[in-house]
């Protein structure tokens, strides 16, 4: 069993008179990297930022407002990577998905807690945090974006392109879960590693959507 890490204090971010909003979600990003959990409370979370603990409520009804302004970043980044990934040329449609792959599984394995707040159930209710669902739903846009382009090359046989990604997305989603819950320590645990993992559970992917 792998040992736990280590844990830093990390330093709150300083409060600029004027930027309490954003004082408050960095502070809450940092307590969610060091902590790797949010069963911290507001008030917590304003007592790391040097304010009153009555102070975010003037910009967040809850803790949940403020996780979902936590998590929002989190889906820009793996957007960019999944982009990056896809974009990067020579790109084929299958090169893309494959490229995702790696990418998707490589952002959680570095970033387990952000990763464990964006999927997890707390955030669950996406109606209440429109930017979130936006934000989630450009994301899941670059996997279908790729098995389109897959699909117009002739590289995954045609069909429903959001029913092909929800499989994709579940192989992907599972395969970063096993590895942050440390049930993969067979196969290697650093980054790199379970990236190689995520590219080679895509090749799967696509042969299995390539057969008629």
């Amino acid at each position: 069993m792998a040992k736990p890490k280590s844990r830093t204090k990390a330093s709150p971010p300083p409060y600029h008179h004027g930027d309490l909003r954003r004082a408050l979600i960095d502070t809450a990003l940092a307590m969610l990297r060091e902590e790797g959990a949010w069963s911290f409370t507001l008030r917590e979370v304003a007592r790391r930022a040097g304010v009153s603990h009555t102070a975010p409520y003037n910009h967040f009804n809850d803790k949940a407002a403020l996780l979902a302004e936590v998590a929002g970043p989190g889906f820009q980044s793996l957007r960019e990577r999944l982009e990056g990934a896809a974009r990067a040329p020579p790109r084929s449609g299958r090169q893309a998905l494959i490229g995702i792959g790696g990418a998707y599984v490589r952002f959680g394995v570095e970033q387990p807690a952000h990763y464990r707040l964006m999927f997890g159930p707390d955030l669950a209710e996406k109606e209440r945090h429109p930017n979130l669902q936006a934000a989630a739903d450009a994301t899941f846009a670059e996997l279908t974006g790729a098995l389109t382009r897959a699909q117009a090359g002739g590289e995954v046989r045609q069909g429903p392109v959001h029913e092909q990604a929800l499989i994709a997305w579940s192989l992907v989603h599972g395969l970063t879960m096993l590895f942050i819950d440390q049930r993969l320590t067979f196969l290697g645990v650093s980054s790199a590693e379970a990236g190689r993992h995520g590219r080679g559970a895509a090749v799967t992917l696509c042969d299995g959507l390539n057969k008629r």
